[in-house]
């Protein structure tokens, strides 16, 4: 046998053994696989149910009041503010949503209350008014709770929100983009089922905006070696990426897909064995009973 061809399949082996070593997910307790069950029932709204033809913007009550109403689960976004108060808005920049050249962690809150959502009369709200629309229902829907920390609150930010949801007898996850949160949860929160946001950074358009370096490691999953997360959530458009798949069907992480436009992507995400953050449509409550694949 070729002795350049042996060399290189042990060099593909061993490059496949390291990959499958830094991907890998918490091991699955039966706890946490109880929680995953659990979660699976249910399929999430994306930034809550909303819709601008009925007045209803995205993080605001009326979106989780709406999602909960028709026995959905919500994907949120928690930022901290100057003041320390944790508020439900998906960008730090405020221009998008609000009109107004200002950022999330730079404004307290009453200045953050003055300002309405999307030209509704909707303003963002407390973390807390997010999390009573879900205390309030006689059946405990879950919800997935982004953590978007900005530069170095990442520790501060994470312990408020767990603070706060201790505080409120809920189901959830937590999941972030910035894997020093995801780390934080590890080392001080190991009782959470907890998540890696991903994509592919490697496309001209969606850069981490921190180098190449880091679009590589953030789009390979590089941090899990640090992380252990119990599941990956890939955005479904690069959801055949290796690392994705790598992590996922071989090493055993769950599967989070976002974001989902129709309810055929839904369907394709959940019979992956995952469960699929959604928007745009308004798609039965309960998924179907698929066998895990």
């Amino acid at each position: 046998m070729d002795r350049g061809f042996v060399k290189g399949a042990l060099l593909g082996v061993g490059l496949l053994g390291a990959s499958c070593a830094v991907v890998a997910p918490r091991p699955r307790s039966y706890e946490r696989g109880r929680t995953w069950a659990y979660l699976r029932r249910f399929r999430y709204a994306h930034r809550g149910l909303h819709d601008l033809r009925l007045g209803i913007p995205e993080n605001s009550i009326p979106a989780f009041e709406r999602a909960a109403s028709l026995g959905f689960g919500s994907e949120l976004d928690v930022h901290l503010t100057s003041d320390k108060r944790l508020v439900v808005v998906h960008d730090s920049d405020l221009m998008r949503l609000t009109g107004e050249k200002a950022v999330v962690e730079e404004l307290a809150f009453p200045e953050l209350a003055r300002l309405r959502l999307s030209g509704t009369e909707e303003r963002i709200p407390l973390f807390s008014e997010a999390l009573d629309v879900y205390g309030q229902l006689d059946m405990k829907i879950p919800l997935i709770v982004e953590v978007k920390a900005k530069g170095d609150n990442y520790a501060q930010l994470a312990a408020a929100v767990m603070e706060e949801l201790d505080r409120h007898a809920l189901i959830f996850c937590v999941e972030s983009f910035d894997p020093r949160v995801v780390q934080w949860l590890r080392l001080n929160r190991g009782d959470v089922f907890r998540g890696q946001l991903a994509q592919n950074f490697l496309s001209e358009a969606d850069g981490t905006g921190k180098g190449l370096l880091a679009d590589c490691a953030a789009t390979l999953l590089a941090a899990n070696v640090l992380t252990r997360p119990d599941f990956v959530a890939y955005r479904w458009s690069d959801a055949l990426m290796p690392p994705a798949l790598l992590a996922t069907k071989v090493m055993g992480a769950a599967y989070v897909g976002w974001t989902l436009h129709s309810m055929a992507e839904l369907l394709a995400c959940e019979r992956r064995g995952g469960i699929g953050i959604f928007e745009g449509f308004v798609p039965d409550s309960m998924p179907p009973s698929y066998p895990k694949d």
